[in-house]
């Protein structure tokens, strides 16, 4: 290895130097008074508001004793998603294997499987998107392994799952 010149050597040594100063003040020469401060809520105001939401006052909760008494919800959903659409959903497409499910959001994302008797493999992403045992609830995107699949092939899929959906409904109602 050859040792380079005492020159060179300060040379380059003072021009890592420039550049490093040159970096490290970069952000010094901005106008930063034009810069409106972030505003952000109190510990307070955001308990406050959260309450508000949620229909309590200072911890104290607005329901009485009578709301116990109230009829409640449809116990078939799980946060705002239908347990039943969610649950023949995955009934329906057992046969494409599952990569990613989320009940808070109501997705669920498959790979490409083929149907039993069928030739063509499919993907399947599924949105359920409402507590109601509704078609405007649940909305299917499946795609071929050419592109997306024939609108009437979407259809039949979908109503296999709302009518899947509707009898399990119907079995946990008998209970």
């Amino acid at each position: 290895m050859t040792q380079r010149p005492a020159s060179a050597r300060i040379l380059l040594g003072t021009g890592m130097a420039v550049m490093l100063l040159a970096t490290a003040s970069c952000g010094l020469t901005g106008n930063r008074g034009t810069r409106a401060p972030v505003e952000t809520p109190t510990s307070d105001e955001i308990l406050a508001e959260t309450a508000e939401r949620e229909g309590t006052a200072r911890g104290r909760s607005r329901s009485t004793l009578a709301d116990l008494f109230k009829p409640r919800g449809d116990q078939g959903q799980i946060g705002a998603v239908n347990k039943y659409i969610w649950t023949a959903s995955l009934e329906v497409l057992n046969f494409l294997p599952v990569e990613t499910v989320d009940p808070f959001t109501g997705v669920i994302t498959t790979g490409f499987g083929t149907p039993p008797g069928g030739g063509q493999a499919y993907r399947a992403t599924i949105l359920v998107n409402d507590p109601a045992l509704d078609a405007r609830s649940l909305n299917l995107a499946l795609m071929t392994r050419s592109g997306p699949a024939s609108a009437s092939t979407v259809r039949a899929i979908e109503d296999a799952i709302l009518t899947r959906a509707r009898q399990l409904r119907a079995r946990d109602a008998k209970l």
